[in-house]
């Protein structure tokens, strides 16, 4: 029933543009782990929200293969800049021959290395900033960008339903679990923020900052 509807979903949502349906094939075949790519349905969300919001500098935290960079650059204005940093510096070429073959990959401005360190040394105040790197370090890259968000901002994080794990008792080695939940407690409790937890694949959380 669950494979039926989330087919349901993506026949019912804007098609998936030929360039991208192309990342996704050549990630499955060629990377490890290739579920961590946003996919059809988030990438559609990713670029309705940035349609919306109307960026003109957005920071991602964990580019992969390039696939929710594209989608984010996709719904910026001409002028608009992505930030997007990768630690796995193995990804770097596969990610830029996919920005070099799009119209939206000269808004996109890629960054090899630690995520915090990366934060510090980008002098930029942010409209929107989505986290899907090292969910571990989640409430650190939060702490670090959050006074580089303007108010009215947006911060989206990703995968905070983290199959289910989140209300289930955790294991004490799973520092990644933790790091989730340690998130979504304290963005949960924080008063200079609105948030809201969508269920859309793995948990995707919406902050805007007051």
């Amino acid at each position: 029933m669950i494979l039926n509807l989330d087919n349901y979903i993506e026949q019912h949502s804007s098609e998936e543009p030929e360039l991208l349906k192309q990342l996704n094939r050549e990630t499955h075949v060629q990377i490890i782990n290739p579920r961590m790519l946003s996919g059809h349905v988030q990438g559609r969300i990713l670029k309705m929200i940035c349609t919306m919001v109307q960026p003109t500098c957005v920071l991602e935290l964990g580019t992969f293969t390039g696939y929710s960079a594209l989608c984010l650059a996709e719904g910026m204005p001409d002028n608009g800049i992505v930030h997007t940093v990768e630690v796995n510096d193995e990804l770097e070429e596969f990610a830029q021959s996919y920005f070099a073959q799009s119209p939206y990959g000269k808004k996109i401005k890629q960054h090899i290395g630690d995520a915090l360190e990366m934060i510090k040394s980008l002098n930029e105040t942010f409209d929107l900033v989505f986290i899907d790197a090292d969910k571990r370090e989640y409430l650190d890259y939060y702490n670090a960008i959050f006074d580089k968000v303007r108010k009215g901002g947006y911060i989206l994080a990703d995968n905070t339903l983290w199959d289910g794990k989140v209300i289930e008792q955790v294991d004490p080695n799973d520092k990644q679990t933790i790091g989730v939940m340690a998130f979504n407690d304290f963005v949960a409790k924080d008063e200079r923020v609105e948030t809201v937890i969508i269920p859309l694949r793995d948990g995707l959380t919406l902050i805007r900052k007051k």
